[in-house]
């Protein structure tokens, strides 16, 4: 009887056995959810080949390229164009209007907005609120101890003649509450010259009265009218400005007989001003920039600049290239020679000129 359920239960615990290796062999060959969700990702991916083929390619992949911004497509083309023009082919081009507005109405203006400068207060201070300094050249006064909008000034630093950096200063003309911040630009700055081109009403206010008929404050700084001399063209004033114990002499070149967005009628009195401006610049002893606004700071100013430019070019190389000059100017101040015509006119009919007039000054 023992034996008999001995057996039973050996029989019993067998087939019990059985059934779990059953069931494991069973589940074994069941594909586990994680299995299945790997074979449906195969399916929708490929192979393990093509896997392993798509994994040793990457080395072959070209880098990610930096996407170009509006602003950088922009600055490539002011900083790269340019066309060089023989003294031959400078007269003839100076006639042509439709080449000139064909040529430089290709130019970007490279507008600045106001969240670029992220300057509080910098409106209050801005004579025409669409025409901002580029942040990356502008001036920065460095008063002591003061807040950033304090050290704002209208006013960027450009590039001279064969790359020589901060030659010029291009600024607005002076307000009312910014006489002071420009009186210490000069002096931080120690610019030799200021050359201004504008009357100081022109249908409306494009210049505040910022020098004194003979003597005057001007925050910490006294400035006096030592002498003064006219021509047909311009008005020449010796000034001193006094800081504290300290005093420097400075001239200033009135030019009113350009109007604003107008061409000159004649490249004469332009040249006769350039040639000023380098005669001064001979017995100037102060090294620092050359000091030029209009009222906005970019039409008049911009063509002053590239004539002076573009006389220096043609000296040295006997040919000139006013496009290549106007969108370097546009990389350092924006919109600097806002209207293509008034650029091209101007500073062609400058440049030629200047082929015919050689001043006899030597050119710094």
């Amino acid at each position: 009887m023992v034996q008999a359920c001995s057996v039973c239960h050996r029989a019993h615990n067998s087939s019990l056995t059985a059934r779990v290796a059953t069931r494991a062999m069973d589940k074994a060959d069941k594909p586990s959810p994680s299995a299945k969700k790997h074979v449906r990702l195969q399916e929708r991916r490929g192979s393990n080949v093509s896997l392993v083929l798509d994994m040793s390619s990457l080395g072959s992949v070209e880098p990610i390229q930096p996407v170009c911004t509006p602003r950088d497509v922009t600055l490539q083309f002011l900083r790269t164009s340019s066309h060089v023009l023989r003294t031959e082919e400078l007269q003839q081009r100076a006639q042509s209007l439709a080449q000139l507005q064909e040529e430089f109405s290709k130019i970007p203006p490279n507008f600045i907005s106001p969240e670029e400068l992220e300057i509080p207060g910098h409106a209050s201070k801005d004579r025409y609120k669409t025409i901002l300094p580029n942040p990356e050249s502008r001036v920065c006064l460095r008063r002591a101890g003061s807040q950033e909008e304090d050290g704002y000034i209208n006013a960027n630093y450009i590039t001279g003649y064969a790359g020589r950096p901060r030659e010029y200063i291009a600024t607005q003309g002076p307000m009312l509450n910014t006489v002071t911040d420009f009186w210490e630009m000069v002096w931080q700055e120690e610019a030799p010259i200021i050359v201004m081109i504008t009357k100081l009403q022109e249908r409306k206010e494009k210049c505040v009265h910022y020098w004194p008929e003979k003597e005057g404050t001007y925050g910490p700084f006294t400035i006096r009218v030592q002498g003064i001399s006219e021509c047909a063209e311009y008005v020449v004033r010796s000034l001193s400005i006094q800081l504290e114990s300290e005093c420097r002499h400075v001239k200033h070149i009135l030019f009113p007989s350009w109007p604003d967005q107008q061409t000159p009628e004649s490249a004469k009195p332009l040249l006769h001003l350039v040639s000023k401006v380098e005669e001064t610049l001979q017995a100037a002893a102060s090294p620092g920039p050359i000091v030029v606004h209009c009222s906005a700071g970019i039409g008049r100013t911009g063509c002053f600049i590239a004539t002076r430019i573009g006389c220096q070019q043609l000296k040295e190389k006997g040919d000139v290239d006013i496009l290549g000059i106007v969108c370097r100017l546009r990389v350092d101040r924006l919109v600097l020679g806002q209207a293509a015509l008034e650029d091209a006119a101007g500073c062609r009919r400058g440049v030629g000129g200047c082929r015919d007039e050689h001043p006899k000054e030597a050119w710094r």
